[in-house]
């Protein structure tokens, strides 16, 4: 049993207790544990009882209910809360900004059981006269059901990667095809995907039907040659089944959206398309390849014209790993953890690390003092491990005015820092976009983290105007993040091409909390290769010559 399933089971409990007005210590105990769970560097489920009891932070009681969980798969205590709280409310309390305290209001004062009702009485406005509440909340609940009933049924590409893959295997090895592959979103590695689509070339017939009927899938529609179907974790299936000598032309169909098809269409009027592959009908089009993941409309089309259809970055083009954390706040593993991680696993020439600054007080962020300290780690490490390099760098809160945490001279003992909004994010897009250009004209922003905010499916980011903050690194030669977490992925690859086109540099930055975070840099890849990005226009593509000049020379410009 993983940690965080462990740390889930304990997080509600706690929450349930707080819900249902158990003791407060109990609740914040059980809470702590949570927390403490979640960061431990090893799998909690590995200890007998009286190893978990001797973990810091945890005591007796605490480790008997984990005992309880990794034996049983279930708590008694919390079966216990669950059988005394309505579905809908424990349903609510996934809802963010919704704590127990505002969820006992919802429900106990207002009578309000489930999500629906809730949406229902934020449309009747009943949640403005509710203590703890307002016109403001009501609207941030409301916003926030809305985007999770879009989201309901669409997946990750990080979630569902690995059920694709297998997916694949399984139809090769018992359907035995000439033939299987991926299409659709998941060839185009879209951010979120709605549906599996693979294209099988064989013909579709009672056999396969039964053996799809034995993998016990649920199928829901046969239509001519294509099975759809929806998997119990609720990813729908798409097989398509043709011949071979229909397969170029099909991957095309199946894999770029309809405006590009369309456009491509135009382009092939009475070509013969019978036998022909993938790269051969781009030819007969009169233009070059183009990869899956720049299928989605007419901006592939217009880099064709300018000549200016890029050679996709590859994640094997990576030299080094920048914007991670470590032990000194938030993160699982230590510095000297990370960096051999980066050195002996990835062979990778560089790590820079941005543990979170002293504003970010909820997750340790570092005083002055304990950036000395760290720094002076940092030197000693790089003496031990060269020629690999720690470069010495931090994720410096943006400030609600836009201003970064730290002094000019704490800022200038740095080689690059990550500039990044984590506090106070409800601003209009107005107030958005200054705060961020404001940071981005401090001379020592290096680049700018995360620019939305956004976590998908789940919180939408507060709105900027792209254009105007990409302009401003332009202006004040500042590289923006793409975010390589699969929550984030920002800055969203549609304003890849736009950053590209006004000489701004992006990075491909995992934000590692742990070392198999770094692994988080091939989604960041594969996002990036969607936005057209080349090893050129890559910060982390640099080597560590190349980069180490770039950061001496940014610093030089600090000092005019």
């Amino acid at each position: 049993m993983e940690n965080k399933t462990i740390a889930r089971t304990l997080r509600l409990l706690s929450q349930l207790m707080e819900l249902h007005d158990e003791n407060p210590f109990k609740v914040k105990s059980v809470a702590n544990a949570a927390f403490k769970v979640d960061k431990l560097p090893y799998p909690i489920a590995s200890k007998t009882l009286d190893q978990i009891e001797q973990i810091d932070g945890l005591g007796k009681s605490i480790a008997g209910k984990i005992w309880e969980i990794i034996e049983s798969n279930s708590l008694f205590d919390l079966s216990d809360l669950l059988n005394k709280t309505p579905p809908g409310i424990v349903e609510m309390m996934r809802i963010k900004g919704l704590g127990p305290k505002k969820i006992l209001v919802i429900w106990k004062e207002l009578g309000i059981e489930n999500v629906g009702e809730l949406y229902y009485a934020c449309n009747e406005n009943r949640l403005i006269e509710a203590k703890g509440f307002g016109l403001k909340t009501q609207e941030e609940i409301k916003k926030t059901i809305e985007f999770n009933m879009a989201s309901n049924g669409r997946f990750l590409y990080a979630q569902v990667e690995s059920f694709a893959e297998a997916l694949l295997d399984k139809i090769k090895t018992e359907i035995k095809p000439e033939h299987v592959l991926l299409t659709g979103q998941y060839r185009r590695r879209s951010e979120i995907i709605d549906s599996l689509d693979l294209i099988v070339v064989k013909e579709l017939d009672d056999t396969i039907l039964k053996k799809l009927e034995s993998w016990d899938i649920g199928i829901l529609e046969i239509l001519g040659n294509q099975v759809k179907f929806q998997t119990e974790q609720g990813i729908i299936v798409q097989l398509h089944f043709v011949n071979n000598n229909e397969l170029g032309w099909e991957l095309i169909l199946k894999t770029g959206n309809q405006e590009h098809v369309e456009i491509l269409k135009s382009m092939l009027k009475g070509v013969d398309l019978y036998a022909k592959t993938e790269s051969e009908i781009y030819e007969l089009a009169g233009i070059p390849y183009i990869e899956p993941e720049l299928r989605e409309g007419d901006n592939e089309f217009k880099l064709i014209k300018s000549n200016s259809l890029p050679q996709l970055i590859e994640y094997s083009d990576l030299r080094g790993s920048l914007h991670n954390h470590s032990t000194w706040s938030d993160g699982v593993h230590t510095l000297e953890e990370m960096a051999l991680f980066c050195k002996n696993e990835l062979k990778l020439e560089y790590l820079g690390i941005c543990d979170h600054s002293k504003s970010a007080f909820y997750a340790n962020g570092l005083n002055e003092t304990r950036i000395s300290a760290q720094q002076r780690e940092i030197d000693e490490l790089n003496k031990k491990l060269s020629p690999f390099r720690i470069f010495k760098g931090i994720e410096s809160d943006i400030l609600y005015d836009g201003s970064l945490d730290y002094s000019d001279e704490v800022l200038g003992s740095f080689d690059f820092i990550v500039a990044s909004v984590h506090s106070v994010l409800n601003m209009n897009e107005l107030k958005a976009t200054e705060r961020l250009i404001k940071a981005i004209e401090n001379p020592y922003t290096t680049i700018l983290g995360h620019p939305t905010g956004r976590l998908l499916l789940s919180r939408s980011g507060y709105p900027i105007d792209h254009k105007k903050v990409i302009d401003a690194c332009a202006a004040n030669q500042v590289i923006i993040e793409i975010n390589a977490n699969p929550l984030r992925l920002d800055l969203d690859w549609r304003w890849h091409q736009y950053a590209i086109s006004k000489g701004v540099m992006l990075s491909i930055n995992p934000d590692a909390h742990r070392k198999e975070g770094f692994n988080d840099m091939k989604f960041g890849t594969l996002i990036a290769r969607k936005g057209g990005l080349s090893k050129e226009n890559c910060l982390n593509a640099m080597n560590f010559e190349q980069i180490s000049i770039f950061f001496e020379q940014k610093k030089k410009k600090q000092q005019l």
